[in-house]
């Protein structure tokens, strides 16, 4: 199960305690911030997309979304979200606890600038009912991520 993997992952660091599970979903981010008691922009969620073959996993804030032109121009590609078949076998976890950590070789994790707003995030931990919550210098440390981007906009912005 992917979040024994990812409950693994954080063992070798120590913070395997840190991992809350919850008895209700928290498969989307309205549902992770209700589990949690916090804000849905707080919430770190992973989009996986298909690049080369490969899958590409942008983590940002919950009221974040893509925006096609910007994403484009920092992938080359058109935005295109993997099907839920290919997000299992591509990023290591399923629809609803896609994670950038403990991800399958070959998949490459981005962090969006739209959760540098906040102290502290809450990303997912490899189940639908899973979350951590990480300060951003902890979450640039433990996703493994490949560099900051720019390829979402907020509520009320402009695509």
């Amino acid at each position: 199960m992917s979040i024994e993997r990812v409950r693994e992952y954080f063992k070798s660091y120590g913070m395997e305690g840190r991992i809350r599970e919850f008895d209700v979903s928290s498969a989307t981010v309205e549902l992770a911030a209700a589990a949690l008691g916090c804000e849905p922009c707080r919430i770190a969620k992973t989009l996986s997309f298909l690049v080369d073959g490969h899958a590409v996993l942008v983590v940002a804030a919950g009221d974040a979304r893509i925006d096609n032109h910007k994403y484009k121009g920092q992938f080359g590609v058109k935005a295109k979200m993997l099907s839920p078949d290919e997000v299992e076998a591509l990023t290591g976890h399923a629809v609803g606890g896609v994670c950038p950590y403990a991800v399958q070789e070959g998949a490459t994790v981005w962090l969006d600038v739209s959760l540098k707003r906040f102290e502290t995030v809450f990303p997912a931990c490899g189940s639908a009912n899973s979350a951590i919550e990480l300060t951003i210098p902890e979450l640039e440390r433990y996703s493994g991520f490949r560099e900051w981007v720019d390829v979402c906009k907020l509520p009320g912005e402009q695509q």
